[in-house]
């Protein structure tokens, strides 16, 4: 019998238990994007794997993945695991595409464990047919946009320099009208530059059941855009344009729409589980099927160096068992261990946990650095926990 038939058995932590299974799926169905955005990490960053891969996964990549997928599900007794459909822009492999293999997840996974399918788009390809083919399948839609103007989508052009937005914002809005129970949401990255209640309120007019708002990709050696050097009493520009949205978003006296970012500070203030990459301590359990069938770490490790998401792996020879034992996945799921000592003495690590790992590189020692983002993370989590305790000495009065 070979040896990959045979697997060794994963490692245990100190107290027997087994590495916490994957339990999201990203696969990227197409590995091209009909945009050229000017600020993307993916195409325009320092990782260059993509230009060697097929701009799309080949049937035998989908379906050996499918089975790898089930096969990790039934030997962990998942009762709910998350298939993202991405790319690239995902629609250009074609919605029917999109639906068969999301069926075909769903055929092999067993009886009782539910998928929870979604693709990430940028709407530019959303028509009724196309919508009412991933609803019909129970694939819910996320979009990706940077903001709900003409203006904040500036930099979204195509490859001839057109604009996205006539096309973006008449996907959102049509799927927004005919299905909105498949509406997912819409993702943003923050930018310091725009006005946080305008960009929130115009993000607002197109309806979205949750936002994720996304730190942009930036590190110690590649800083973010427009943050100052580090050091005492340094100004906070993104911590600042969250702290601002969470007011409007906090004081509404109802929930206009679900923003991940703040519902998951609250929940690790209080003492709750939380479900984020970008705050807590909880591990990671994504990982990504390339299109030629690569299993690699998530994406926003690209952003840091060329290859840094690879891990020799692929589902034609090795299971997501695998993908558990490799050192860099270990690394990022490693939890307080993995952080610098200036992290794990903060009394705020419970609820910051380091920030998104991406975030903590630096080319001289990797990645066991606090986050560039740091000043920022912790003047929002501040501000959250002032709320949070005004609200909950309200109650007690």
């Amino acid at each position: 019998m070979s040896r990959q038939a045979t697997p060794k058995p994963l490692p245990r932590a100190d107290d027997g238990r087994l590495p916490a299974p994957f339990g999201q799926f990203i696969v990227k169905v197409h590995g091209r994007c009909n945009l050229a955005c000017r600020y993307c990490y993916l195409y325009e960053g320092p990782d260059h794997t993509w230009r060697d891969r097929p701009a799309a996964a080949a049937p035998a990549v989908l379906d050996r993945t499918a089975h790898r997928i089930a096969e990790h599900a039934a030997a962990h007794g998942l009762r709910d695991l998350a298939l993202v459909l991405h790319g690239g822009e995902p629609l250009l492999a074609g919605a029917d595409r999109l639906a068969a293999f999301a069926d075909r997840v769903r055929g092999l996974a067993p009886e009782d464990c539910t998928v929870h399918t979604t693709v990430q788009t940028n709407a530019t390809l959303l028509t009724g047919p196309r919508v009412a083919t991933l609803a019909r399948h129970g694939i819910r839609i996320g979009i990706s946009l940077d903001g709900g103007r003409p203006a904040h989508n500036s930099r979204r052009t195509d490859h001839a320099g057109r604009p996205s937005w006539p096309a973006a914002s008449r996907g959102a809005r049509l799927l927004a009208d005919r299905h909105p129970d498949a509406y997912a949401g819409i993702l943003t990255v923050v930018d310091p530059d725009t006005d946080p209640v305008e960009m929130y309120e115009s993000l607002l007019e197109l309806r979205p059941p949750a936002l994720d708002l996304l730190l942009p990709h930036g590190n110690w050696t590649n800083p973010p855009p427009g943050l100052p050097p580090t050091g005492p009493g340094r100004p906070t520009p993104y911590g600042d344009w969250l702290v601002t949205v969470f007011d409007r978003w906090w004081r509404t006296g109802r929930r206009e729409t679900r923003i991940r970012l703040f519902e998951e500070c609250v929940a690790l203030l209080l003492g709750l589980p939380g479900a984020t990459e970008s705050l807590g301590l909880d591990p990671v359990d994504a990982i990504v099927i390339e299109t030629d069938g690569a299993i690699e770490q998530v994406d926003s490790l690209k952003s840091a160096y060329d290859t840094a998401a690879a891990t020799g792996l692929d589902v034609f020879h090795h299971t997501f068992d695998d993908a558990l034992r490799h050192p860099g996945v270990a690394a990022r799921r490693a939890g307080a261990d993995a952080l610098a000592a200036t992290c794990r003495a903060c009394p705020l690590l419970t609820v910051c946990g380091g920030g998104h790992y991406a975030h903590r590189y630096r080319a001289e020692n990797g990645f066991a650095n606090p986050s560039v983002y740091c000043a920022d993370l912790e003047r929002l989590v501040r501000h959250v926990a002032a709320r949070l305790s005004d609200a909950t000495a309200g109650d007690h009065r």
